[in-house]
């Protein structure tokens, strides 16, 4: 069993701020720091180390190089990572203020320049024991979703940056829709509640997150964790990644939601999106403390 992770790459360009700036206005940076990004990466890289074998398919720059330095140090295999000579690798500047809550804006760079045929070869291996990661920063997503399927492979999708045409086209393929509670509303305002896939892991902020099984209408819902965050960047992503390894690695849909939860949880007290990520020792041994 392995997990395909067709997403992007970003370097993240993280500002400290005492709050987020309003409309128009300018304020000073405590603090600048380059990170790994993307949620393509990011999910990569909190499913690896929750111990499952991941193969991320995407692209960069010629740059960067440190990049697949911190994958590869993860446990994630590269080699389905192309390198575009016209093309920068994708990256985020990310504010975020003392209380934890962030802004973003993307810039996608090599991100959505990977030909469809590429992403079809590196995917030439996946099977019917596999899955597939995608997430709504690449191109050709509707055409690997279409090949996984076809393959027999459970697809994945998380549905951000949401954008409705993006998931009507993808929907078809996908076995389990990720989104977080806004994005649940907005799918079901534009698409209606009758959705074309088996379930929809919902993450709920504060109040934990859930799945909900399309096919039985059985909802299982999991709380979350209470800390301290530091940082929120990527916990939406490292909760999948979390909960996609938990299903790679046989767990039922309550043991993967706990096992999301408590990485999630752990990944907001630290700084960072990626390099933020726990590993499944740290993970069990949190779980341990939880009463």
């Amino acid at each position: 069993m392995a997990i395909f992770n067709f997403g992007s790459i970003n370097i993240d360009h993280v500002y400290r701020l005492q709050t987020l700036p309003r409309p128009g206005e300018t304020i000073a940076s405590r603090s600048l720091t380059l990170g790994l990004g993307g949620k393509g990466a990011n999910q990569s890289i909190a499913a690896a180390l929750a111990g499952r074998e991941v193969r991320h398919i995407g692209a960069m720059g010629e740059a960067d190089g440190w990049a697949l330095d911190r994958l590869r140090g993860a446990g994630v295999d590269v080699s389905r990572i192309a390198r575009l000579p016209d093309e920068p690798t994708g990256h985020a500047i990310i504010m975020v203020e003392d209380s934890g809550e962030n802004a973003i804006v993307v810039h996608a760079g090599a991100n959505r320049a990977m030909a469809e045929r590429a992403v079809l070869d590196a995917l030439s291996e996946i099977g019917p024991a596999d899955t597939l990661l995608l997430q709504n920063e690449t191109a050709h997503q509707q055409a690997a979703a279409a090949h996984a399927r076809a393959a027999g492979a459970r697809v994945i999708y998380s549905a951000a940056p949401f954008e409705v045409e993006a998931v009507r086209a993808v929907m078809p393929h996908v076995a389990i829709l990720a989104v977080n509670a806004g994005e649940a509303a907005h799918l079901a305002a534009e698409l209606g509640a009758n959705l074309p896939c088996e379930g929809m892991v919902v993450t709920l902020g504060a109040r934990g997150a859930e799945y909900r099984d399309l096919r039985s209408g059985e909802v299982t819902s999991q709380g979350a964790f209470a800390v301290t965050p530091v940082d929120t960047t990527g916990a939406g992503d490292c909760f999948t990644g979390w909960f996609a390894a938990g299903l790679d690695a046989g767990q039922t849909a309550a043991g993967a939601l706990r096992h999301a939860a408590a990485a999630a949880a752990m990944q907001v007290t630290r700084p960072g999106a990626a390099d933020a990520m726990p590993t499944l020792a740290e993970v069990r041994a949190f779980m341990s403390r939880q009463t």
